[in-house]
């Protein structure tokens, strides 16, 4: 019986192709996502057009990385704003994580950086009148109404899998 072997160098370069295939090939389904969306905690009352946190403020920001820690955010977003920025660091430096920016009046553009990033679980963090029209855009549904300037105490948890958006819960903290 005769074997047929392959010269090493085809044999090589199959198995490089393969691996550069499987290792660097987006993958036909979009990845499973899971979003959380939060209002920026409370303002200070200064009468700056970009105030920074109130004591309390401050306080429900550790306590947001208290509340959601257990769903280790890999991403960090918040639009270019002290207030959303304050609300994030704790749990970023915790995280060992960048706040990335993003711009609220382009949330289409957003959720594009997300659906395309190998992150799986992110948080983002805007203002009342943003973050419930980026739940309706992701759930593709007007669920969600801005909310009242005194209301800092909503999450939004978002699931996505198989591309599709399974399931949609709202926390307290």
């Amino acid at each position: 019986m005769h074997r047929y072997h392959l010269p090493i160098p085809i044999v090589f370069a199959i198995l490089t192709a393969a691996f550069l295939f499987f290792f660097f090939a987006e993958p036909t389904r979009a990845q499973d996502k899971l979003i959380i969306l939060v209002r920026h905690a409370e303002k200070a009352d200064d009468e700056s057009n970009d105030p920074g946190l109130s004591e309390a403020g401050k306080q429900r920001s550790e306590r947001l990385a208290r509340v959601v820690g257990r769903y280790r955010p890999g991403g960090f977003y918040s639009t270019n704003f002290i207030r959303t920025r304050e609300t994030l660091a704790p749990f970023a430096r915790k995280r060992q994580k960048e706040v990335k920016l993003y711009n609220p009046r382009e949330p289409q553009k957003l959720i594009e950086e997300i659906m395309q990033s190998r992150t799986k679980r992110f948080i983002v963090a805007g203002h009342s009148n943003s973050i419930p029209g980026l739940a309706n855009l992701l759930t593709k549904k007007e669920l969600f109404k801005n909310l009242d300037d005194s209301e800092y105490t909503v999450i939004w948890l978002i699931r996505i899998k198989n591309g599709k958006v399974s399931e949609v819960r709202l926390l307290d903290y």
